[in-house]
């Protein structure tokens, strides 16, 4: 799953499902991630705070509840690209109004909180167990594809270089705008596609209020 990316740091902010199978994932492509989690990653892996993995390298992994994003400070991913993970789960993070009416997408959400920062959204219509598991190398047919958004070219670039290496076909979905459509409940959100059905899913997409 290996490819010519040079090994670079990756800090990683939060210790859930996804935060761990990143952090695996990007150690056994040859990458050094600082996280809370350090457990089984060997010796490219080191423990750090928030703070820490935020200041590790340019590229940071945010995947923890969107309701504690806000609890980040703002400044702390100025000049970083921002992997956002996360989904809106109102029960879990409370109800966000701009996202209950859908006047922002879940990333636009991150990426007003963190405007120093240029977010790009990825591996937020996974489980984490597939991240592993579905994992194959480039070439293969029915290669498992997922999303990336974001507004800078080369932003979104660099981390669809990153999921191509982890083992995925990187589809540029558009801009943060248009990242509704594989948030929570829609078509596309968790099961297993190529990149032609995926692009199905994503045509088929409706957004909660016009359901």
């Amino acid at each position: 799953m290996t490819s010519s990316i040079p090994a670079q740091t990756i800090g990683i902010i939060g210790s859930g499902n996804i935060g761990g199978a990143l952090a695996r994932a990007f150690t056994r492509a040859g990458h050094r991630v600082v996280t809370p989690l350090i457990a089984e990653l060997g010796e490219l892996a080191t423990a750090g705070t928030v703070e820490q993995a935020a200041q590790a390298g340019d590229l940071v992994v945010v995947t923890i509840p969107l309701g504690a994003v806000t609890s980040i400070p703002s400044t702390l991913l100025d000049g970083r690209i921002v992997i956002d993970t996360n989904n809106y789960y109102p029960a879990r993070d409370g109800h966000i109004a701009e996202l209950d009416d859908e006047s922002l997408t879940t990333a636009e959400y991150v990426a007003r909180h963190v405007a120093g920062a240029t977010v790009v959204k990825a591996f937020n219509h996974i489980p984490a167990l597939h991240i592993a598991e579905h994992a194959q190398p480039a070439g293969t047919p029915d290669r498992r594809a997922l999303m990336v958004y974001g507004d800078d070219a080369v932003a979104v670039e660099r981390v669809s270089a990153l999921v191509e290496q982890l083992g995925f076909d990187a589809v540029n979905g558009g801009g943060l705008a248009e990242s509704w459509r594989i948030q929570r409940d829609t078509p596309g959100y968790g099961p297993r596609f190529t990149a032609a059905q995926l692009a199905e899913k994503l045509a088929a997409a409706v957004r909660y209020r016009d359901q």
